[in-house]
């Protein structure tokens, strides 16, 4: 018979398993955050008028495909938490593990996710193109309904996929689409709980806002080690 740890186990094993490690996860984190932050927006910057509807189209493709590379630094990042839920000693440069490990596994995933997500979000595109030239308030009603549809629909797609990247790594031998399809298919009927796990953070993230966000250098972590954990919970159970 399958026992599915609870949240609260997952978190405690999560803590666990970082105890030691939260220097080199924050040095991490903020190599990522801060390396793609800043390369994201001096390409964006460089991708035209967003005015029109040619710069706005270039604009949408220039930040799909950046969407895309960062499938690099997912791969690095979950190879670097797995490091840490297994035991094994990990340094900041494993986040560019996968740039070498797969990496066409690793962008064909997401870019297909990406592209799902980017598909969802059509409709907030074109309420913010019809945007009249001096907007009043009223006139962002349709664009807020619009975003938080597209924000919704990434959400779920996540849920669907969360596990691709994990699945990667323990089984390279599937292609990118087995992969997409294992993830599907480990999530039937947990993606309630994994929704749980997310919404359980929402409050240290409110929390994170009195530190004016310093907090999440350790929130961030924290969460990745507990949604690792809740990928192997889930592997174990299932095999």
């Amino acid at each position: 018979m399958n026992h599915y740890q609870s949240s609260a186990e997952l978190k405690a094993s999560a803590k666990e398993h970082m105890f030691g490690h939260y220097g080199t996860a924050i040095g991490a984190y903020l190599l990522v955050t801060f390396g793609t932050g800043i390369f994201t927006l001096m390409v964006l910057s460089l991708t035209g008028d967003t005015s029109t509807l040619i710069g706005t189209c270039i604009y949408i493709v220039t930040a799909y495909a950046l969407s895309v590379l960062k499938g690099l630094f997912t791969s690095g990042i979950t190879y670097f938490y797995l490091k840490i839920a297994c035991g094994q000693h990990v340094i900041t440069g494993d986040v560019f593990y996968g740039f070498r490990f797969c990496p066409d596994k690793a962008l064909r995933i997401q870019a297909f996710i990406s592209l799902l997500i980017y598909i969802g979000s059509i409709p907030e595109y074109v309420a913010i193109y019809q945007l009249p030239v001096h907007p009043e308030a009223v006139d962002y009603i349709p664009y807020l309904l619009c975003s938080a549809l597209s924000s919704l629909i990434a959400f779920i797609l996540n849920l669907f996929y969360a596990q691709a990247f994990f699945l990667l790594h323990d089984f390279p031998q599937y292609s990118s689409r087995e992969l997409l399809a294992a993830s599907r298919k480990l999530m039937r009927g947990q993606k309630l709980k994994l929704f749980y796990i997310h919404i359980s953070f929402i409050p240290l993230l409110l929390l994170s806002v009195l530190s004016c966000g310093i907090a999440m250098l350790w929130i961030v972590p924290y969460m990745n080690a507990t949604l690792t954990e809740f990928y192997l919970d889930l592997i174990q159970n299932r095999q």
